[in-house]
């Protein structure tokens, strides 16, 4: 008789499923960004007015990392997942329907807290993985992420072009409401790994952000370069539409194109992890999201400098979010949904800042404020590792500290 072999609990087909449902998720907040130009003509608004929607929108996931994804813990996760999808979905349709700015923007806060079903997917794929391969893991599936935050630019942009912006959310909605399909079919089932209250649940964020050092500058780190990120991002579609370049949202949805590049890069950051150690991954990719700033500002209005810009940025900032989010993952197996939700809480809330911060840059100083706004936020989040890694040096020379 041959020999029987333990089914793999994240087979292949299973991981690039869920690697795919990331992404579709995740994109639903980022789809406003490359039409805001579009929305402001239609909604009478200005630049300050119309850059309130995808900074309420990144508010509403910041909201439903901290209230809803500590439910992973506590509830059936595949459950949890197709209930939120499936609100989703209605919360897309109500984006698509919006008559004004007003209630664009609720609609974007709906979106954005439900939205975060992403952050279910994710901490799936480490629990499911062995222990040796949880980073490559993470990797494909914040690659999948990641593809989604980049691409949904470009097809928003594109659909929005060809048929108006209200084609881009209807397209979202489809693309939403088939992979919950696709969940319900394959996702398998996960018990809980806790039976504590809702109540329990959310003090226990607070003891573990307390608890935690790596936790804590894992969040202060990738808040920084996640607020960068977003600062770029949420105004990229106003630098492109001013004069003297005067290109439109398909323009500005096709950046999204070259950042992808940097997010296949994602697994192999996730393998360096599992093997190295997160530290260097962390420090190198702050420090070429800082750099990347500084051809694009110095730049002017050079598409060659944006583009070499957009790479670099998005490369460096995978790279730390993939060895940050391996380590912080590591720290308790029993409690991955709560510690991910400390973590993706206090990014996203830094990349809701960013947002508004970029809008105010912008405002008041153009594109070489928003340029010296991400340059500062990305060598301060090198700074803050680099730093770690000097203190605990002294204290052990296992791997030169690498794994601090």
């Amino acid at each position: 008789m041959p020999e029987s072999r333990p089914r793999d609990p994240l087979p292949p087909s299973l991981l690039l499923l869920l690697a795919a449902a990331a992404g579709i998720m995740v994109a639903n907040i980022y789809y406003n960004q490359p039409i805001l130009g579009l929305l402001a003509r239609e909604f009478g608004a200005d630049g300050a007015e119309i850059a309130s929607v995808p900074v309420l929108t990144q508010v509403g996931y910041a909201l439903g990392l901290l209230l809803l994804a500590p439910l992973g813990d506590r509830v059936e996760r595949k459950r949890l997942i197709l209930i939120t999808t499936a609100a989703l979905t209605v919360a897309l349709v109500a984006t698509m329907a919006a008559p004004g700015l007003a209630s664009m923007a609720a609609a974007g806060l709906l979106v954005g807290l439900l939205a975060t079903v992403t952050q279910q997917v994710v901490p799936l794929a480490a629990q499911l993985a062995p222990e040796d391969r949880r980073g490559r893991a993470v990797g494909v599936v914040m690659m999948g992420l990641l593809l989604g935050i980049l691409l949904a630019r470009t097809l928003s942009g594109f659909v929005a072009g060809l048929a108006g912006w209200r084609a881009s959310f209807a397209v979202a909605t489809a693309l939403t409401a088939l992979m919950g399909l696709l969940l319900a079919w394959r996702l398998p089932r996960v018990a809980p790994t806790t039976k504590a209250s809702y109540p329990r649940l959310m003090r226990s964020l607070v003891e573990m952000f307390l608890a935690h050092a790596v936790l804590r500058r894992a969040a202060l780190i990738q808040g920084l370069l996640f607020g960068a990120f977003s600062a770029f991002w949420s105004v990229l579609a106003l630098k492109l539409e001013a004069p003297p370049l005067h290109l439109g949202s398909s323009v500005a949805g096709l950046f999204g194109l070259i950042g992808a590049a940097g997010a296949l890069a994602a697994p192999l950051a996730g393998r360096l992890a599992d093997r190295r150690g997160p530290a260097f991954l962390v420090i190198a990719g702050a420090a070429l999201v800082g750099v990347a700033f500084i051809p694009m500002g110095l730049g002017g209005n050079s598409l060659t400098a944006l583009v070499v810009g957009v790479l670099v940025m998005d490369l460096g900032a995978q790279a730390s979010m993939v060895s940050n989010q391996t380590r912080v993952y590591a720290l308790d197996a029993a409690a991955r949904s709560r510690l991910n939700t400390v973590y993706m809480t206090l990014m996203f809330a830094a990349g809701a800042a960013g947002s508004a911060l970029g809008a105010h840059a912008w405002a008041l100083w153009g594109w070489p404020g928003v340029c010296t706004l991400g340059t500062v936020m990305g060598l301060g989040a090198a700074a803050v590792e680099l730093t770690a890694v000097r203190r605990a040096r002294p204290m052990s020379r296992l791997r030169g500290g690498d794994r601090c």
